[in-house]
């Protein structure tokens, strides 16, 4: 039996939550619904069902409410229509009352226009008390419950959309990022990546979210390659590991007898550990103990002895 939970987006890419329809059946995706979240009413579109039913979240699942109307989808975008000039407006009253590092990005009504959230960033990341600002926007729109809402940056760059950093024509938290992963400047490491500013920084001002789309392939890679000036015996003699390319699992080396900048490349199977070899080399040349068969040290009255 199918799970009645499905997911519901209420952005063309925005993240996915999860509502339980039992009360409104045989839904189906791409339908647009009614449901009731923490911050009201809201009207999304289905674009998933469960098979099997999640792990219910603490405080348990919120419910679908019923299927859209034409009348809703349709007053949907009456109020959407309006978001531009409640956007101007608030950013007028930013500049009268002097609110300082205060950037209005967008203005969002729900659907029938009961809720109006302003989405808003500061510099630095700062909290800014806007309380009074948000004063003012609910006497000019009595009718609407205004809310102010903090996003940070990199949520700034997604709803402004435009070129990515890289020449893509579309930002990838724009075009089809749901949620921000962790960055980290290790990932960049890893993947042998300039850590230059302008390479691997995004018009966010934040780390690029790309340095992690093949930063996994890299690290399982690297743990089975030699590390940078490791030396190395290879099929041409022994030299020192000067470059990697992980995703080839290809070793660069600078061979001991010949001339600075002459570099082979080899398959990582293709060489060994030069400490390795050594230390066999090493253990190959000590005496044997006592109680050795291999004849390599047997003494000369034995090999008279020993019957030819």
């Amino acid at each position: 039996m199918q799970s009645h939970i499905i997911g519901v987006r209420f952005t063309k890419i925005g993240k996915t939550y999860h509502f339980d329809s039992k009360d409104v059946p045989n839904v189906k995706v791409g339908e647009h619904v009614i449901v009731d979240t923490a911050r009201g009413k809201h009207l999304g579109e289905i674009i998933q069902r469960f098979e099997e039913t999640p792990a219910t979240p603490k405080g348990g699942w919120k419910k679908v409410l019923r299927l859209a109307t034409p009348r809703d989808l349709l007053l949907a975008q009456t109020w959407q229509a309006k978001e531009i000039e409640a956007m101007v407006a608030c950013r007028e009253k930013v500049s009268e009352t002097k609110l300082r590092g205060v950037k209005i990005v967008k203005a969002e009504f729900n659907y029938d226009g009961s809720r109006l959230t302003y989405l808003y960033s500061s510099e630095e990341d700062e909290k800014v008390n806007v309380n009074n600002l948000r004063k003012i926007m609910q006497d000019i729109y009595e009718a609407s419950k205004v809310e102010m809402r903090q996003i940070g940056p990199r949520d700034v760059a997604k709803i402004l959309g435009g070129l990515g950093a890289c020449g893509l024509e579309t930002r990838c938290c724009t075009k089809f990022l749901t949620d921000f992963s962790p960055i980290s400047i290790k990932m960049a490491k890893a993947q042998g990546i300039s850590l230059a500013p302008s390479e691997i920084t995004g018009m966010c001002g934040r780390l690029r979210c790309c340095l992690i789309y093949e930063y996994e392939a890299y690290a399982a890679a690297r743990k089975v390659m030699p590390k940078r000036k490791k030396r190395v015996v290879t099929p041409k003699g022994e030299g020192r590991v000067v470059d990697l390319m992980p995703l080839t699992e290809t070793v660069v080396v600078q061979l001991d007898d010949e001339v600075r900048g002459a570099r082979h490349s080899f398959h990582r199977d293709e060489i060994e550990p030069w400490d390795e070899r050594e230390a066999l080399r090493r253990k190959a040349a000590e005496p044997c103990g006592e109680n050795c068969s291999c004849g390599k040290h047997t003494s000369e009255e034995e090999k008279q002895d020993a019957p030819a």
